[in-house]
């Protein structure tokens, strides 16, 4: 599904404060489970567990920071996995706990950022967020990478670093289904340690200064496309297509290439696309004389039938990002620190992620 503009807007039209205000006890009713599973305690496995989680229902770029954390963690001589639930995969939905074969799964099997996830380290899948760990570390693992979770204890966490959009912060500032908030803010920021705004906006700013009067850290970042990627799409006519919970900001990203879209087509996030949905945008894309763009996260979804594809029309591609963060080596030195202590048995039981 996508997420309601309302969600982000904080003067929403008449109509729009009407269908909120509707939602409003839902909401309520929401928040008090939401509260309820964050109170409960969570089980410690024998080594350190680092999460990145956001505060928001969608997309934030949790991924993306996933996956840089785990290679400054390498760079540090440990050998992270990632845990995950794998949203939308029916390895999840069997309630195991599964390790990620990439030559093996795909993305009806696994989701699609687990795929992403498993080209960098070992990566399992479960909804059992302290069996997954469990696995992870039979197989050979140092500590604990999870890719979101911020709002669900079951496995204790040694630290939690949210990532927020920086075009919409904390969007209208209210709980599903009126807003985007996964549980009420204070108690998801009790649950953090640091924060990083990833892309610039004033919806950012907001978030940042809310963080930094909560006592807690804020790092700046940003998505940056592939340098090779980027400078095919300068001048180029394009169409875009992305299911993932935002897609204008792979959009925005694309405008910023200096590519011209002729075209977009957004999803819905973690859409499992159909052959003859990628024959369409083919053929659109050749009536425009166009290039078909998408997002690293869409394209795993698409790898296991591009044979069958057209293949004298134009071929789907992936615009690559990775996160540039403005104070990496702060943010490191602040992670490392953490996992040592954590080693040292300093840090007791924590707020639980999962």
């Amino acid at each position: 599904m996508r997420a309601p503009d309302f969600w982000w807007s904080a003067q929403p039209g008449p109509f729009q404060r009407l269908v909120r205000a509707l939602l409003a006890p839902i909401a309520a009713l929401y928040g008090r489970f939401a509260v309820r599973a964050m109170n409960r305690g969570g089980a410690r496995v024998n080594a350190p567990v680092v999460c990145v989680g956001n505060f928001v229902a969608g997309g934030a770029g949790k991924t993306p920071t996933a996956l840089a954390m785990a290679k400054w963690l390498k760079r540090a001589g440990e050998t992270p996995a990632f845990l995950t639930r794998g949203y939308g995969g029916a390895l999840s939905a069997d309630g195991g706990a599964h390790l990620v074969d990439r030559r093996r799964h795909g993305a009806a099997e696994t989701g699609d950022e687990p795929l992403l996830l498993a080209r960098v380290a070992s990566t399992v899948v479960a909804r059992d967020r302290p069996s997954g760990a469990l696995l992870a570390l039979a197989g050979g693992a140092s500590l604990i990478v999870m890719d979101d979770g911020l709002q669900n204890p079951s496995l204790t966490r040694d630290f939690t670093l949210a990532v927020i959009d920086g075009a919409v912060g904390f969007g209208n500032g209210r709980l599903i289904p009126a807003g985007p908030l996964r549980a009420p803010l204070a108690l998801q920021l009790e649950r953090t340690d640091a924060g990083l705004v990833i892309g610039e906006g004033k919806a950012g700013d907001a978030a940042a200064r809310i963080l930094r009067d909560a006592g807690k850290p804020v790092f700046h970042g940003r998505l940056a496309p592939d340098a090779n990627a980027a400078l095919r799409m300068l001048g180029a006519k394009v169409v875009a297509f992305a299911g993932i919970g935002r897609p204008g900001k792979f959009f925005d990203s694309l405008e910023a290439c200096g590519a011209r879209i002729v075209s977009r087509q957004a999803f819905p996030d973690h859409h499992l696309y159909r052959p003859a949905e990628i024959a369409a945008l083919q053929r659109r894309a050749a009536a425009q004389d166009a290039l078909l763009v998408t997002t690293e996260k869409d394209m795993v979804k698409i790898a296991p039938f591009m044979q069958g594809l057209w293949q004298d029309l134009p071929q789907p591609e992936a615009l690559p990002v990775t996160l540039v963060v403005e104070e990496a080596e702060a943010l490191r030195a602040l992670v490392l620190d953490a996992v040592s202590r954590a080693r040292r048995g300093q840090l007791g039981d924590r707020s639980a992620c999962a």
